[in-house]
């Protein structure tokens, strides 16, 4: 079983243990930071006089971590760049905990109500994370199993970045737009490889469209 995953894609067992606990430390924080952030975006009422708050206008960094698909390309740059698929699945649920936990108390002690409802479907997905890092781990490989996993990533990612139907698919913002490049950029192995997950892909996501409801 072992021999037939690291045919997909392989890992170094020699990796700087200590180096990658610091990274997975350090990935939990990033969580609980990006969280609080999240939270304090939403509550912020933009006062053009006031000049950061104008960046954060002029770059609509709200809209930004309001996206599905920007938690959902953090959690693939995380998983694809995590030394082995093991730590892929622990960072990238450490990464939701930590951004789910702060998000949630923050809003409870900050904002006086508790979205017990809305936050249980991303707990889900949390719970759900592990599994599907270790998953996308091996999608950066030119392996047919790479290949199809990574279809199915770019086919999600077409359904949060596009407006897809039967038979068309409309661009929603240019924000949702540079973050299914970016997935892309994230997924790409080599030319022939990658070409072949993204018309699989595109394929998929009007299928995918179907099925998910977020």
């Amino acid at each position: 079983m072992v021999e037939k995953l690291n045919s997909i894609r392989s890992y170094d067992k020699k990796y700087n243990k200590k180096r990658a606990l610091i990274i997975t430390i350090v990935i939990l924080l990033f969580g609980i930071l990006v969280g609080i952030v999240a939270k304090c975006l939403d509550n912020l009422a933009l006062d053009n006089n006031i000049w950061w708050h104008n960046i954060i206008a002029h770059f609509d960094i709200g809209n930004i971590l309001s996206c599905m698909g920007i938690w959902l390309l953090i959690a693939l740059i995380i998983s694809i760049y995590s030394k082995t698929p093991f730590r892929a699945a622990l960072n990238v649920f450490l990464f939701f905990i930590g951004m789910n936990v702060s998000y949630h108390i923050w809003t409870i002690v900050y904002s006086g109500f508790n979205p017990s409802r809305y936050m249980m479907i991303w707990y889900n997905l949390t719970i759900l994370s592990p599994l599907l890092a270790y998953i996308s781990w091996y999608s950066k490989g030119s392996h047919i199993v790479s290949i199809i996993i990574s279809s199915f990533i770019i086919g999600v990612m077409m359904v949060f970045s596009f407006s897809t139907g039967y038979w068309y698919i409309y661009f929603k913002s240019i924000i949702d737009t540079l973050i299914f490049i970016f997935t892309l950029i994230v997924l790409f192995h080599d030319y022939k490889t990658s070409i072949k997950s993204l018309i699989v892909g595109i394929l998929l996501s009007f299928i995918l469209v179907n099925y998910i409801h977020f």
